[in-house]
């Protein structure tokens, strides 16, 4: 993509204000970090961080059938999410392969937002939008309606009340209300990709600088810090959350994934992707595919995307994703590995880094899991 089709969110200026280290992603231009990836993802462990995500991908579907329309074009039980509520679910093509995982949002009874990651937005609004032939719904393309803030760590509920009188402590996980957030109205949604309690704020793009400034100065006294997405992949890392590309594409179904659970047989109707997954379910009974695991090195060598899992001389398995673990000080990586060496505690496992086999303790995932 060249440099002038590059897509910028409206804290672009902000960011390179702050000194950020800008990157290429997904065909926008975002800050990898500002300082230190380590000292920003310890501080949204121990403090809070304030992260642009602007670069998602929202997708507004509204209409009569649009309950109807998503139960249809998705695997979860989209129907039953009340409003003020969001579910965590995928989109599958018809063979069963994992076009995304999403975040849907039921902002009224017949209004929701679906929430794609960046690389993949356009792929879901195409699929939706031909899925929607019949259904009285409207799909709506709304990325440049939308900047996306994140405010997360265990300070994060305390800045946020400091500059709303939204009910908080009543707004559950996955759960979203609209509010006014530094006298700039938001969806104020308690979510996040981090492992830690936190909020994503959905503004209008002409608020978000004054928000992001808001949020800047509620935070100072609590140790906030700006954050940029390389911890926000380690963090997601520990956290044992998948990411698109890496843990899930469209090559493994949601039982190859382990995440069997978003999809949803039992509700009524067909939807897209049913008979497939209906057969790699059977078969994911009767012949456990590759396991999600944890890998945690013994030694400071950081396995990476694509390296092999051996035990035995034999190879076990894939490394999907890598890295140094602020929180354990240590390498870890998560990896699909055949079911007879997934069991945590299996010995004799390694990962083949530039052909030395490191040697890996095998840990169920999450990696970390936050003090509620």
């Amino acid at each position: 993509m060249s440099s002038s089709n590059i897509r910028r969110t409206a804290l672009d200026a902000t960011h390179r204000a702050l000194g950020a280290t800008m990157t290429d992603f997904a065909g926008w231009d975002m800050p990898l970090r500002y300082a230190s990836e380590r000292d920003e993802h310890v501080a949204v462990r121990t403090r809070a961080g304030l992260f642009d995500l602007s670069h998602m991908g929202e997708i507004t579907v509204t209409g009569p059938q649009a309950a109807a329309l998503l139960d249809f074009a998705l695997v979860g039980n989209i129907g039953g999410v009340k409003p003020g509520r969001a579910r965590y679910t995928m989109i599958c093509r018809e063979d069963g392969g994992i076009l995304d995982d999403l975040i849907v949002y039921r902002l009224a009874d017949a209004e929701y937002m679906v929430v794609a990651n960046a690389g993949n937005a356009q792929t879901v609004l195409d699929a939706l939008t031909e899925r929607a032939t019949g259904f009285d719904a409207e799909v709506r393309d709304d990325r440049d309606a939308y900047a996306l803030l994140a405010v997360q760590g265990p300070e994060s509920p305390g800045i946020l009340k400091s500059l709303t009188d939204a009910d908080l402590d009543g707004l559950k996980y996955y759960a979203g209300l609209p509010g006014t957030v530094a006298g700039v109205p938001a969806l104020i949604a308690r979510t996040g990709y981090t492992g830690e309690d936190g909020f994503e704020l959905f503004v209008k793009p002409e608020h978000a600088v004054e928000l992001w400034q808001a949020l800047t100065e509620a935070g100072q006294g609590v140790g906030l810090v700006p954050c940029g997405l390389s911890c926000r992949d380690t963090l997601r890392l520990e956290a044992g959350m998948p990411l698109y590309g890496h843990e899930l594409t469209t090559s493994l179904t949601p039982f190859d994934a382990g995440l069997g659970r978003v999809v949803k047989f039992e509700k009524e109707g067909d939807f897209v992707g049913r008979a497939a997954l209906t057969g790699a379910a059977a078969e994911a009974e009767q012949n456990p595919p590759r396991v999600l695991v944890g890998l945690v090195a013994e030694g400071r060598r950081v396995p990476r995307a694509g390296y092999q899992v051996v035990a035995g001389g034999e190879v076990i398995g894939e490394v999907t994703s890598g890295a140094p673990s602020p929180t354990l000080g240590k390498p870890i990586a998560m990896a699909y590995v055949d079911a007879a060496h997934a069991a945590p505690g299996t010995e004799g496992v390694g990962v083949d880094i530039r052909g030395s086999h490191e040697p890996y303790e095998v840990v169920a995932l999450p990696f970390y899991k936050r003090q509620k």
